[in-house]
């Protein structure tokens, strides 16, 4: 169903965030992030050249690559920063470097914040690391299922419990892994 129509408005600012999860030849996965913000006007921007940013022109546009292998440990780690509204902004890119080792697991956002919360990182790079994070889930999620044997009752799906639909008590994964069901939902 599509959103109910809108009050009369006016463009003003439009980010867009895509990630992709790609299989690499060596067996490992490439899970890349870009975003991009732009003004639907031009505005004010203390280190640019001309000190105005034109409407359409990126006000950020950033990009992560992490590779991961299939339990989604993180192995190496590239952040770029192209378009920022101050020139210090790309000097943290570096420091996303520090992910390398750490999984992508129930608590993950949570400890991207701790690590690069505030001072310590980038708003917008750790905003990214969200959806970087589920497509890493997804992209992986057919190779890691056959792998588990999650359809024989072999290790839980790790896509269980983790929201309404998927709840271990609910009607869908009593249908489709009935191994996995733990009884009925509380009304």
């Amino acid at each position: 169903m599509p959103l109910p129509s809108p009050a009369p408005r006016t463009l003003q600012h439009t980010r867009r965030v895509t990630c992709q999860g790609y299989l690499r030849e060596d067996g490992l996965w490439d899970i890349e992030g870009h975003l991009l913000d732009t003004k639907s006007h031009a505005m004010a921007l203390k280190e640019k050249k001309d000190g105005l940013l034109e409407a359409g022109e990126p006000l950020h546009e950033m990009a992560i690559r992490i590779t991961i292998d299939l339990e989604l440990n993180i192995l190496d780690v590239h952040a770029t920063m192209d378009h920022t509204p101050f020139k210090m902004c790309p000097d943290i890119a570096l420091s996303y470097k520090h992910l390398i080792g750490v999984q992508i697991a129930p608590g993950f956002t949570r400890k991207v914040r701790d690590m690069f919360g505030g001072v310590n990182g980038c708003a917008h790079l750790v905003e990214l690391l969200g959806p970087i994070a589920t497509t890493a889930y997804q992209a992986t999620h057919q190779t890691r299922a056959e792998q588990n044997n999650w359809s024989d009752g072999g290790e839980k799906p790790s896509m269980l419990d983790t929201c309404h639909t998927m709840d271990s008590r609910g009607p869908i994964v009593e249908t489709y892994w009935p191994h996995f069901y733990e009884g009925e939902q509380n009304q």
